[in-house]
C-alpha cells in the first residue's frame, strides 16, 4: 500500500467477507466495509463505547466547571487528557508497529474501562475532587497513547487497502452517531441524578467492543508483519514522514487545527454558561448539532472514492471561517446552527487527512505514522487548551474563538500554496455554470505523485 490510494493488496481466501474487503472505492456502497464480519464486530462495539465517551466527556467538562467555575479549568482537564499523546505518542507508534493490534486493543480498551468505573465510584460517593478528574483525564490519555494508533492501524487489518476510505469514514460516522445520543443523555442524567451515573454507564460500555474483539475470527484478520525489536525505530519513522510531502504537510495541518481550532470543550461550556447563560441543556444543543453536521459529513466521505488533498485544503479554510463567524453570532438560535456547517467540514478534514496518510503509508510504518498524525492532532491540544482557555476566560468567549478559526484558516491557506508550488500548481481564476471558480490547476503535464494527490 505504500504506492498510494491506488494500491491493491494480494489476494485472499475467495470468502464473501474477503472479497468485501477488496472492493474498489469507487465502486463501493455507503456501508460496503460493513459485510465484512470482523470490522461489524468491531463497529457495533464501538457504536455503544462512543455513546459512553460522548457522555463521560460532557460530564467531565460540566463537573470540572461546577467544581471551579473556569473555563481555564476545563482547559486545563482536556490538556492532561491529550498530554500524554504529546510526550509519548511516537513511543505509542513504535509499540503498536511492534505488537499484535487486537491483544494490545484487549488491554487498553479494559484500561479506559477502569478509569471510568473509578471516577464513577468517587463522584457518586460525593468525595470528587478536581484533581480526581484531571488524574482520570491523564489516566485515559496514557491508555489512549497506544489504543489510538493501535485502532487506526487495526482498521486496514479488517478491511484491507481497497476497503480503508469507507471504514475510516464510517469509523468518523460511528463517533460522531454517538456524539447525537451520548451529549443528550449526558444531559439528562447531570440534571436529573447527577454527572456519576454518566461516568458509571461510560466504564460499563466498554463490555461490548471488548466483547466484539474476542468474537473475532482470526484468520479473516489480514495481519501485516509486525516490526521486530531494534534501535532507531522511533528515528526512522520520523525521517519516513519528512521526506514525503504527501504526508508531512497534512500532518502539520491537522496540527495547527488540532491545537488552535477544536477547542471545543472550552468554548462552548463557556458559551452555553456565561454568553448565552443557558446552562448544561445548551452545552448538551451545541455538541448533538455539531455531531449532526459531523454524522452528515462522515457519510458524505463514505461515499467518496478518494481523499484528495485539495478536498483537505478547502475544508480546512471553511471550518476556520464558520468559526470566525459563529464567534461574532449575536443569538443563541443562530450560534447553535452554525454548529451544523462546523461539524460537516471538521469532520471532512480529519477523515480526508486521516485517509490520505494512510493510503500514502507503507503498512509495516503505518503504527508510527499514525501516532504521530494522532500526537499533533490530539497532542496539541495541552498546549493550545489552557491558551485557549486563557484568552477565553481574559477577553470572553467570542474572541477565543475567533482566535481558533483565524489560526485554522491561516494555516490552511498557506499549507494550500505550499503544497500547489509543491505539485507544480497555479491558481485558476473562472466561472462555472455562471459562478465564479477558483481552483488549482497544473502549470504544465507531470506525473509526479503529488499532483496527482492535490
Amino acid at each position: 500500500m505504500s504506492s498510494g490510494p491506488g494500491a491493491h493488496s494480494a489476494p485472499a481466501p475467495a470468502t464473501h467477507d474477503s472479497e468485501a474487503a477488496h472492493d474498489s472505492p469507487r465502486s463501493s456502497s455507503m456501508f460496503s466495509s460493513l459485510r465484512i464480519r470482523n470490522y461489524r464486530l468491531f463497529f457495533l462495539g464501538q457504536v455503544v463505547s462512543n455513546t459512553g465517551t460522548w457522555m463521560q466527556r460532557i460530564a467531565q467538562d460540566w463537573l470540572v466547571l461546577s467544581l471551579t467555575g473556569s473555563s481555564a479549568a476545563v482547559g486545563i482537564t482536556t490538556a492532561l487528557q491529550f498530554l500524554p499523546m504529546l510526550l509519548f505518542g511516537l513511543y505509542g507508534g513504535v509499540l503498536v508497529d511492534r505488537m499484535p493490534k487486537r491483544p494490545t486493543l484487549l488491554v487498553t480498551q479494559t484500561a479506559m474501562a477502569l478509569t471510568g468505573l473509578a471516577l464513577a465510584f468517587l463522584t457518586l460517593s460525593g468525595h470528587v475532587q478536581v484533581w480526581h478528574v484531571y488524574l482520570a483525564a491523564f489516566a485515559v490519555g496514557l491508555a489512549t497513547v497506544v489504543d489510538n494508533p493501535a485502532r487506526q492501524s487495526f482498521v486496514s487489518e479488517m478491511v484491507g487497502p481497497g476497503q480503508l476510505q469507507n471504514a475510516v469514514s464510517l469509523n468518523s460516522a460511528n463517533f460522531q452517531s454517538a456524539r447525537l445520543v451520548g451529549p443528550a443523555v449526558a444531559g439528562l442524567l447531570i440534571t436529573g441524578v447527577g454527572t456519576g451515573w454518566a461516568f458509571l454507564l461510560n466504564g460499563l460500555s466498554f463490555v461490548a467492543p471488548i466483547a466484539g474483539l474476542l468474537l473475532m475470527r482470526a484468520r479473516e484478520l489480514q495481519v501485516v508483519e509486525r516490526a521486530p525489536r531494534a534501535k532507531g525505530q522511533l528515528r526512522e519513522g520520523l525521517q519516513y514522514v519528512a521526506g514525503r510531502p504527501e504526508l508531512i504537510w497534512p500532518i502539520v495541518l491537522v496540527g495547527f487545527i488540532g491545537t488552535f481550532g477544536f477547542n471545543f470543550p472550552v468554548w462552548l461550556s463557556a458559551y452555553a454558561d456565561d454568553t448565552f447563560h443557558a446552562g448544561a441543556g445548551a452545552y448538551s444543543l451545541f455538541n448533538t448539532l455539531m455531531a449532526v453536521g459531523s454524522l452528515a459529513g462522515a457519510l458524505l466521505a463514505a461515499r467518496r472514492g478518494t481523499a484528495r488533498l485539495r478536498v483537505l485544503i478547502a475544508a480546512a479554510l471553511a471550518f476556520g471561517a464558520l468559526e470566525v463567524v459563529a464567534a461574532t453570532a449575536p443569538s443563541l438560535w443562530l450560534f447553535s446552527l452554525l454548529m451544523v456547517p462546523i461539524g460537516i467540514f471538521g469532520l471532512t478534514v480529519n477523515v480526508t487527512a486521516n485517509t490520505s496518510v494512510q493510503m500514502a503509508t507503507d503498512p509495516a510504518m503505518r503504527g508510527r505514522v499514525m501516532a504521530l498524525f494522532m500526537m499533533v492532532f490530539m497532542g496539541g491540544s495541552p498546549l493550545g487548551a489552557p491558551l485557549v482557555g486563557w484568552v477565553t476566560d481574559a477577553y470572553g468567549p467570542r474572541v477565543g474563538f475567533a482566535l481558533g478559526g483565524l489560526v485554522s484558516m491561516t494555516a490552511a491557506t498557506t499549507i494550500g500554496l505550499v503544497l500547489a508550488r509543491l505539485g507544480g500548481l497555479r491558481v485558476s481564476l473562472g466561472w462555472h455554470h455562471g459562478h465564479p471558480r477558483v481552483r488549482f490547476v497544473p502549470r504544465a503535464r507531470s506525473e509526479e505523485q503529488l499532483a496527482t494527490a492535490v
